[in-house]
């Protein structure tokens, strides 16, 4: 989540029928490849690390993949001049886990299967510098760059059951539903001293949760904003609505999202950057979003330098 924001259990053995590479490494030692960017221009296609089952941002559609991360995946290879794959990641316990899993180190089971970057990861500088009791720096051997989406929480309701959504509070009294071992969970089973705990349930993904709302087993779902955007897109939930409440104690109400690359392939990320960079200013990441309604706001790495009109751009505003 993307650790950071969601958490499943951990698989560990997975196929796939997208083209991806798993074994391009050392058969003599037994370790992952070093695919600099020279290599990976040289090779001709370039491996996007995705999370599995994770829409609106990457999942597959009839044995193909879809989502924001797919379409901005296919875009980055598109510039490199390199055929796009696709490295399936299946979220481990933490986000430091996956970025080992899949950049860096590689698992132990496959080690020689690492993305080339990956999508989709907080783009959070107190993360990417954090020390551990000694005083190292635990993630050392990656580099969090180019974030090109912000995201925030949200919460979807069915008016049939509830007025309005004003605050949290309101889920003393109408259940809720949340993805499991997710933020939202955390949130809503501990907040206002443990009082919504008995309301809250719990589900799978946002898209059963929504199913459950259907069936008035739960008022309302809380989860990332394009996956309630994504989900209200969908014509058998267009009779349930947004809220507009905050979410007071969570801790990070929005955050920016973010590519990473192992820490030895700066010239790797120099061009992704620049890539990435030219993606969201000419408005082109705004659009992505716009076709498949969902909304866009721009990072808040760019709202620090950019002008109001490179901003509006930005967001895809005449």
């Amino acid at each position: 989540m993307k650790a950071l924001l969601r958490c499943l259990v951990m698989m560990l053995v997975f196929q796939t029928g997208v083209a991806q590479e798993v074994d391009d490494g050392d058969m003599l030692l037994n370790r992952p490849a070093e695919r600099n960017y020279d290599i990976i221009i040289e090779s001709g296609y370039l491996k996007v690390g995705l999370y599995q089952n994770f829409p609106p941002y990457s999942y597959l559609v009839n044995s193909e993949p879809q989502g924001i991360d797919v379409e901005l995946g296919k875009r980055i290879a598109a510039a490199m001049g390199v055929e796009f794959r696709v490295h399936w990641i299946v979220p481990d316990e933490n986000l430091g886990d996956d970025l080992r899993n899949n950049v860096w180190k590689g698992h132990y089971l496959a080690k020689r299967r690492l993305a080339d970057v990956m999508m989709r990861v907080p783009y959070d500088k107190q993360y990417a510098y954090m020390q551990d009791s000694t005083g190292e720096y635990m993630n050392e051997q990656v580099v969090l760059f180019g974030p090109y989406q912000q995201e925030t929480w949200q919460i979807a309701y069915n008016p049939q059951k509830m007025d309005s959504v004003e605050t949290i509070a309101m889920f003393q009294y109408h259940p809720i539903g949340v993805e499991i071992d997710t933020l939202p969970a955390f949130y809503l089973t501990s907040g206002l001293n443990g009082r919504l705990r008995d309301q809250v349930r719990h589900y799978t993904n946002v898209d059963e949760a929504f199913n459950a709302m259907r069936n008035g087993d739960v008022s309302a779902v809380m989860g990332m904003r394009a996956e309630i955007d994504h989900e209200l897109s969908k014509a058998e939930n267009s009779g349930f609505r947004q809220a507009g409440n905050a979410f007071p104690g969570i801790g990070k109400q929005v955050w920016d999202v973010g590519m990473a690359i192992k820490s030895s392939h700066r010239q790797l990320g120099y061009a992704l950057e620049e890539i990435v960079g030219n993606i969201v200013k000419s408005g082109e990441m705004a659009g992505l979003f716009a076709d498949v309604n969902l909304r866009y706001s721009v990072p808040e790495y760019y709202q620090a330098f950019l002008s109001e009109e490179a901003i509006a751009q930005a967001e895809g505003k005449p």
